[in-house]
């Protein structure tokens, strides 16, 4: 890990700092998209919230199938569970980390659909937060299963086949 990731690699025996961040960052994306400025009117505001509202049925979707086939493997902090098990097929076997790419999504639906500058700016703080979690998180990862480099090795981090 290097820089920032490896300072911030001590938030919590289990990670629970990163995930108490993640958290305060997804309340004040949604507390900064309340819409009331109104800058886009008529078939603009109308492509946004389509725009937007599909980033966040797609980024949902994403999100709770991640969820659903982790199985007993969820956990909303970092660190492994004891019990857990490399979970590489279903939406895994297309990225590393769908629960945050879904996360990722809906910010962004949600600050278009809502035409907030301020929200767009804070989905971009959290992509970046939740990339710096996923890399600590996948060194916790490493160690627990001797198999996940090599799946790491042919599976992207959050796009398929790019990143």
């Amino acid at each position: 890990m290097g820089g920032l990731s490896a300072r911030l690699a001590g938030l919590g025996r289990r990670g629970g700092g990163w995930t108490g961040i993640q958290f305060i960052l997804i309340w004040v994306l949604i507390g900064t998209g309340v819409r009331g400025r109104a800058d886009i009117t008529g078939a603009q505001l109308v492509v946004a919230m389509l725009t937007g509202c599909t980033l966040i049925v797609l980024g949902s979707v994403i999100l709770f199938a991640g969820i659903r086939r982790l199985g007993v493997s969820l956990s909303a902090l970092p660190k492994p569970v004891d019990n857990g098990v490399l979970v590489d097929d279903g939406v895994y076997a297309y990225v590393r980390h769908p629960i945050y790419l879904g996360i990722i999504l809906v910010g962004f639906g949600y600050a278009v659909a809502m035409d907030s500058l301020v929200a767009l700016i804070v989905a971009i703080i959290l992509t970046m937060f939740l990339d710096l979690k996923s890399r600590h998180e996948e060194v916790l990862l490493r160690e627990r299963y001797p198999d996940y480099s090599v799946y790491a090795a042919h599976t992207k981090r959050f796009v398929p086949y790019v990143y």
